[in-house]
């Protein structure tokens, strides 16, 4: 029951001590979680970016409908897609499968294959949507984590990506932001800290089917 007791704890922090900071070792824990996320065919087309940088986050603040949590936190993490996705990364992918597991190309080049032929055939538009599903599950993970740590959490859908985009400079990364989640401790006088959680009971959320 680990795991439930972490995510009783975890809540959506609306205030963050700005004094406190995560350390370097926690940081590592939530790149590497990102990074084992389950992503579709394994092609990772999201990437995550960590911004400890007092400054920047003060200037993404206004761009985040002023929702001090970005700067307030310890890091903010910037979850973003991948903004042209050729059949060259699909190529890339099926390389470090090979050097990582030695599968020989027989093996291999048919399913590469299979993939390039599928995505030749989606639009832009198709992929961003299917990417941006993936920065979902990665946000989840992300947040389950937390909670298992005991870092401080707070997803957020509010902000305008385009600026974003412009301050953080992610078009030279062939970047999309997504989502993000500011992390880092929780302010004592949060007024959402001690708050019972409110959900629906089981037999209410979840059909069981025997």
């Amino acid at each position: 029951m680990h795991i439930i007791e972490s995510l009783q704890w975890r809540y959506a922090t609306k205030k963050f001590d700005a004094t406190k900071k995560l350390t370097s070792e926690q940081i590592e824990v939530l790149k590497n979680a990102f990074s084992l996320t389950a992503t579709s065919f394994g092609l990772q087309p999201i990437k995550l970016v960590v911004i400890e940088n007092k400054e920047i986050r003060e200037s993404l603040v206004e761009h985040s409908f002023n929702q001090r949590q970005v700067a307030d936190a310890s890091h903010l993490l910037v979850i973003c897609i991948q903004d042209d996705f050729t059949t060259e990364d699909i190529e890339k992918y099926f390389s470090l499968v090979k050097d990582v597991r030695q599968t020989p190309d027989e093996i291999l080049n048919p399913f590469k294959d299979y993939l390039v032929d599928t995505f030749s055939s989606k639009t832009k538009e198709d992929m961003h949507t299917s990417f941006k599903n993936q920065a979902y599950i990665a946000l989840g993970n992300l947040l389950n984590v937390c909670a298992v740590e005991k870092i401080d959490s707070c997803p957020m859908e509010g902000f305008n990506p385009e600026k974003y985009d412009e301050v953080l400079d992610l078009k030279s990364h062939n970047l999309k932001s997504a989502l993000i989640l500011p992390v880092g401790h929780r302010a004592e006088d949060d007024f959402m800290k001690d708050l019972k959680k409110v959900r629906k009971p089981l037999d209410k959320s979840i059909i069981e089917i025997k």
